[in-house]
């Protein structure tokens, strides 16, 4: 790692002002800064110095949304061997296979088989939001010759968790590019929006493509499966109705239902704030934290 930062060291003066490269300062930034902390300090009135910068304060809630995204794997997988089980269909696509080879299965049983089903679901939704949303974030810091920040690592795993298992890739990258541009950078950026672009792009794919994002049939990620959500059974008959469906307090509590990724459990949801408070990045009662 040494190596590497004399590496980087002995290139940034190509991208500094009046370098060759000096245009693309904002992305030599953004993978210097990924792996190394700024070497730029304050010494002088009126600065106060502190040990946590924008960097550490987001990997804090990176880190309070592991619990979210682990959860999402598992209940994303479990809810589709399930409905796999259920309807006795044929297993096809990529996914399929690649679980028949690996020798992993659909037993709803397994934590691996499970934990795994769910994570092919989630990391191409991953992926198509942190690029998608990354070349965008890197357009406007280049043509204003602003530093990438870290926030949008945040935003892309927030964005990602609110979203349906199956929700198509192209209507992903539609909805991230709303999120940043029109929730974020119009406003300027971080720190200057009032918007928090993961809802923004959250709630534009809701209005725009309600067929996908809403109903009885996108919550499970097998093709063909419908089953009433609790919020429909409650509409229906009331809480007695929305037991006798399958959805227990205790299942609700810890997450054992159809639903966004990220969203199914309370527990996980918990785990995150309880560190975010004790951190002191979320603040009691509210613990909120507008990303991005």
């Amino acid at each position: 790692m040494a190596g590497m930062k004399r590496y980087l060291d002995r290139l940034r003066p190509l991208f500094a002002k009046g370098g060759r490269y000096e245009q693309y300062y904002p992305v030599f930034e953004m993978v210097d800064g990924f792996f190394y902390s700024s070497s730029e300090t304050t010494h002088h009135a009126p600065h106060v110095r502190d040990g946590i910068d924008l960097k550490r304060l987001m990997v804090y809630v990176v880190v309070a949304l592991i619990p979210c995204i682990l959860w999402s794997w598992f209940n994303t997988g479990y809810q589709a061997n399930l409905a796999l089980a259920k309807m006795g269909m044929a297993k096809a696509g990529w996914r399929y296979d690649l679980l028949a080879a690996l020798h992993i299965g659909f037993d709803a049983g397994s934590i691996l088989a499970n934990t795994v089903h769910g994570f092919l679901y989630f990391l191409p939704i991953y992926l198509t939001t942190l690029i998608v949303g990354g070349i965008w974030e890197t357009v406007f810091s280049t043509v204003r010759q602003k530093e990438i920040n870290e926030g949008f690592l945040v935003t892309s795993m927030l964005f990602t968790l609110t979203l349906p298992p199956d929700m198509p890739l192209w209507m992903v990258a539609i909805g991230i590019s709303f999120g940043v541009v029109l929730g974020k950078e119009i406003f300027g950026g971080t720190g200057k929006n009032f918007l928090n672009p993961a809802l923004t792009a959250r709630a534009f794919l809701f209005f725009a493509y309600p067929a996908e994002i809403s109903g009885d049939r996108v919550w499970v990620a097998v093709d063909g499966y419908s089953g009433a959500t609790a919020l429909s059974l409650g509409k229906v008959g009331g809480v007695d109705e929305i037991v006798r469906g399958g959805t227990t307090w205790w299942n609700a509590f810890i997450g054992l239902m159809p639903g966004s990724m990220g969203e199914t459990s309370t527990l996980a949801c918990l785990l995150g704030a309880v560190f975010l408070i004790y951190t002191g990045v979320g603040s009691w009662p509210c613990c909120s934290l507008s990303a991005g």
